[in-house]
C-alpha cells in the first residue's frame, strides 16, 4: 500500500528544491566571477605581450630601414660615380662638336662659404674662356634642373677664380623624361642623354646655350 503524500510533504520538497537552486545560483556566481577574472587577466596579459611585440617589431623595422637606407645610399653613390665615369670622357667630344674645345674635365669640385653654405659640382668642364657645370644623375627630374640653375647663379660666388670665364650649364642622365629635356633646353642648358649605347646631346644644332 502506497504512502499518502500530504500537502506538508509537497511544501517541504518545494522548499528543498528552492534551497538547492539558490545554492546552485550562488555557486554559479562564484564560478562566473572566477571565469571573468581569469578572462580579464588573460586579456591583460595578451594585450601587454602584443604591445611588447609591437615595440619589438617597430624597433626591428627601424633598424632594417636604417640599414636599407644606408645600403641604398651607398648604391646610389656608386651608381652616380658610374654615370659620371661614362659622361666625363664624352664631354670632350660632345662639346667640341659645338665649338667648345675642352681642355680639362674635373670630377666632384667642392667649395664652402660661411653660414654652412656648400656647393658641389659633379663635372666641371673648362675651356680657354668658358666653364661648363655638368649635373649628373642616373634619372633626371625637373627639381634637379631647377637646383642646377640655382647652382649656376651662385657659381662665381663660390668659385671667384673662374669669374672671368663664360659660365654655361649642362645636365646628364641615363634616364630623362621628354618634359624634363624640354624644360632644360628651354632654360638654356645642354642636355646629355643616352641613345642606344652612346651619349649624345639632345639639343639641336640651332641651340644657343645660356650664359650665367
Amino acid at each position: 500500500m502506497s504512502e499518502t503524500v500530504t500537502l506538508e510533504d509537497v511544501w517541504k520538497a518545494f522548499l528543498e528544491t528552492d534551497r538547492r537552486m539558490r545554492e546552485d545560483r550562488e555557486a554559479n556566481k562564484e564560478i562566473n566571477k572566477e571565469t571573468d577574472r581569469m578572462v580579464r587577466e588573460m586579456f591583460a596579459e595578451t594585450s601587454r605581450q602584443m604591445q611588447e611585440t609591437s615595440k619589438e617589431i617597430k624597433e626591428v623595422n627601424k633598424q632594417l630601414n636604417k640599414q636599407l637606407n644606408k645600403q641604398l645610399g651607398k648604391l646610389g653613390n656608386r651608381l652616380g660615380e658610374f654615370v659620371e665615369g661614362l659622361v666625363a670622357p664624352a664631354c670632350k667630344t660632345l662639346f667640341a662638336q659645338r665649338g667648345i674645345p675642352v681642355h680639362k674635365v674635373s670630377r666632384r669640385m667642392e667649395a664652402d662659404l660661411p653660414g654652412d653654405r656648400r656647393m658641389e659640382i659633379d663635372l666641371f668642364v673648362v675651356d680657354t674662356d668658358a666653364a661648363i657645370l655638368v649635373e649628373v644623375k642616373s634619372k633626371l627630374t625637373l627639381d634637379d634642373v631647377r637646383d642646377h640653375m640655382t647652382r649656376l647663379e651662385e657659381f662665381r660666388e663660390f668659385f671667384p677664380e673662374y669669374a672671368d670665364k663664360r659660365t654655361m650649364g649642362a645636365v646628364a642622365a641615363m634616364v630623362i623624361e621628354d618634359q624634363v629635356i624640354r624644360f632644360a633646353i628651354k632654360n638654356g642648358l645642354f642636355v646629355i642623354m643616352q641613345t642606344g649605347e652612346t651619349l649624345t646631346l639632345a639639343n639641336d644644332e640651332a641651340f644657343i646655350p645660356r650664359e650665367w
